[in-house]
């Protein structure tokens, strides 16, 4: 058993988990709405935004290197400062009429800086706690990650949301939403460095072994490529979640839009209520039902059932669309019950990349499953925008009665069709693996 220097993992595994969970909605949500509200193209909003989460997905290729230079206590507090200081450097430049590319190569360096946070953070749970205690945590830590979705992607907005009711313009009210964010974070950072342990195990590899590390990775990534089934994995994974890769993004845009021009005209604390509460607490509960039923059934029996249940409800944006509406219930039920849903069907994808990464090199071929799978949601996500602009050049007025939103949207259960392409492919190699385990 690892020794610390701390009585209990809840002085610190909360807070860990939720200074995992704030920036990547710092990051990947916040900025849709204020660009948006500033003036941004969707094209432009859609594309930069979405490039993003690049450094979620690359993370693999960098994490060796956690291990090689000091101890992940340290990376841990260093990310955590530096993180603060984008947080401080994105509402300075707010209101600067130079805000967006300032404020897109902060958050930049900030998404860099938290992927980074969640290589050290993660390793360092794994260090700190004996097997017995990280899986008593498990729930502990997904729970508060949960809790800074909701306060990220609900909380926050509601913040701005208040402050512009109140006569404030966007940039000012975003602009204290992040000197918030800064003060949070700097106490969360003092917070840990009192509480994180030191542990005796915490300790860097030494450059000495770089170029062993480097090769080992190299061929730990040749042996991913090498796995039986990879081209049909690589399909699922790249194509499972295409639908809701294309509304990602835009549902915030439409839900922003005015109603005169095809949007839902909601208020900022109306899309904060609506996204970033009822709809993160449908999503909580569809992923634990999804894993209930796994658990009981098996992926090779849910397969389908999840995967209309991740695609199909995407048709509530279609219907919205259609007959935009100023009743803010019907569309939180309508945002709960398209998250409920993808909450269920992602269990699919989860629990096949965990079968699929079983065997040597199994917690590296996991990241790597991990990686494609949010190339699977960026790369679309970023061509949603220019997508959505080309739609209004077609000019079907006869389909769409002048909205763009309700082809876009038609577009999307399009794309419904390569999700069910997607399991029929994979299909005859996932009866395969799960007949294995």
């Amino acid at each position: 058993m690892k020794k610390t220097k701390t009585a209990s993992p809840w002085k610190w595994i909360p807070s860990l988990y939720i200074a995992e969970g704030i920036p990547y909605c710092a990051v990947n949500t916040l900025p849709v709405l204020f660009y948006c509200e500033m003036g941004i193209s969707i094209p432009e909003i859609t594309a930069w935004t979405g490039l993003l989460s690049l450094p979620w997905m690359i993370r693999p290729f960098w994490s060796p290197f956690v291990d090689i230079f000091s101890t992940k206590r340290k990376w841990t507090l260093a990310m955590q400062l530096l993180m603060t200081m984008c947080m401080l450097a994105i509402a300075l430049c707010l209101p600067s009429s130079f805000f967006f590319a300032s404020t897109l190569s902060v958050f930049a360096c900030m998404a860099f800086f938290s992927a980074t946070h969640d290589i050290a953070a993660d390793g360092f749970y794994m260090l700190a706690l004996t097997e017995k205690q990280q899986a008593d945590f498990v729930g502990i830590r997904s729970t508060f990650y949960k809790v800074a979705t909701v306060v990220g992607q609900g909380g926050l907005t509601l913040l701005a949301g208040w402050l512009e009711s109140r006569g404030m313009q966007p940039s000012g009210s975003w602009a204290i939403v992040f000197y918030c964010l800064t003060a949070v974070f700097f106490c969360i950072w003092l917070w840990h460095t009192q509480t994180l342990p030191r542990l005796t195990d915490d300790h860097s590899l030494g450059v000495t072994t770089t170029s062993g590390i480097v090769r080992d990775f190299y061929m730990t990534f040749v042996s991913f490529f090498k796995k039986k089934y990879i081209i049909s994995a690589l399909v699922f994974m790249l194509l499972f979640r295409l639908p809701e890769a294309m509304c990602g993004k835009m549902v915030a845009i439409f839900m922003k839009t005015p109603l005169e021009e095809g949007g839902l005209g909601l208020s900022l604390t109306e899309i904060g209520f609506a996204n970033g509460t009822v709809g993160v607490i449908a999503l909580l509960i569809g992923g634990i039902l999804g894993g209930v039923a796994i658990g009981k059934g098996g992926l090779k029996k849910w397969l389908w059932p999840m995967a209309l249940s991740l695609a199909l409800p995407c048709v509530v944006y279609c219907l919205l669309a259609i007959r935009p509406t100023i009743d803010f219930i019907l569309i939180c039920v309508a945002v709960g019950f398209e998250q409920f849903g993808y909450g269920f069907g992602l269990t699919a994808l989860m629990m096949y990349m965990i079968y699929f990464a079983r065997g040597e090199s199994e917690t590296s071929h996991y990241a790597f499953c991990i990686a494609f799978s949010m190339a699977g949601i960026m790369l679309p996500g970023m061509a949603a925008g220019w997508i959505f602009e080309k739609i209004g050049t077609f000019g079907i007025d006869g389909f769409s009665h002048g909205n763009d939103f309700e082809v876009y949207f038609w577009f999307v259960m399009l794309c419904c069709l390569t999700t069910f392409a997607a399991c029929w492919i994979a299909g005859p190699s996932i009866r395969k693996i799960t007949e294995q385990q």
